[in-house]
């Protein structure tokens, strides 16, 4: 396995990003991975590098590129309940200033980009995301259904804000909420507008978890959560992309 720190062009300039790709040569289905507000970090890089493992060339950006490379902000090795609020008060302007037409925007050269690498499938790629990134995959898939073969999110807000991008979705796709973040009633009504879409998909409640509970480098995070992640990823990106 592979890993190379790459600088994307953009309509706003470059985005530096991080690539994880399987080394035997020959060319691997590609995968966009969208971080968190916190970014693109060690346990970003190595969940990356994890998938890779099975075949992928998986490509993270940092989706607050407009601010600077990569780390935007400092962020501590673990982030804690101490931690929290501090990181939480610096990325919040760039999330707000992070809107539906810059997502677009930077999918239309994310997507051109992996299209261009020789270690990369022809044909459509996965796009996954974690917190806030889960949005940002949810649009990219919605507005190229041609080149978007499966979409994930993970703790992900694709709800009441989601709810008329999701009516636009082709791709498969699984979603896994966090507890915290989504009572049984707002799961019913965002499965019945998937339902409406006719899309394949599984969207559920891990049950016990925070938001954020796929970071191993957090106070939320659940061992039990990370591994339903991967026992629901996996399958979801094989049927779509097979790796053999």
């Amino acid at each position: 396995m592979s890993t190379k720190t790459l600088h994307i062009p953009t309509a706003d300039g470059r985005a530096d990003a991080f690539a994880a790709f399987p080394d035997a040569g020959g060319r691997s289905p590609g995968v966009l991975m969208y971080p968190g507000g916190f970014g693109v970090r060690p346990v970003l890089r190595q969940m990356a590098s994890e998938l890779a493992e099975h075949g992928y060339y998986v490509l993270i950006p940092n989706i607050f590129h407009r601010h600077g490379a990569d780390p935007v902000i400092k962020i501590p090795e673990y982030i804690g309940n101490e931690a929290r609020p501090t990181i939480v008060a610096q990325i919040m302007p760039m999330i707000e200033a992070h809107t539906a037409e810059r997502t677009l925007s930077d999918a239309d050269d994310y997507l051109g980009f992996l299209a261009t690498r020789p270690e990369v499938s022809a044909g459509p790629v996965a796009v996954v995301g974690y917190c806030i990134g889960g949005l940002m995959a949810v649009r990219t898939a919605a507005a190229h259904p041609d080149r978007v073969a499966a979409v994930a999110g993970f703790h992900a807000p694709v709800g009441a804000d989601g709810l008329g991008v999701l009516a636009e979705l082709t791709a498969p796709l699984h979603f896994g909420h966090a507890e915290e973040d989504m009572t049984h009633e707002a799961l019913g009504e965002l499965n019945e507008t998937l339902d409406a879409t006719g899309v394949s998909y599984t969207s559920e409640i891990y049950p016990g978890t925070l938001h954020g509970f796929t970071m191993s480098d957090t106070d939320a995070f659940n061992p039990a959560g990370l591994r339903r992640h991967w026992e629901r990823l996996l399958p979801l990106l094989g049927n779509a992309l097979p790796t053999g």
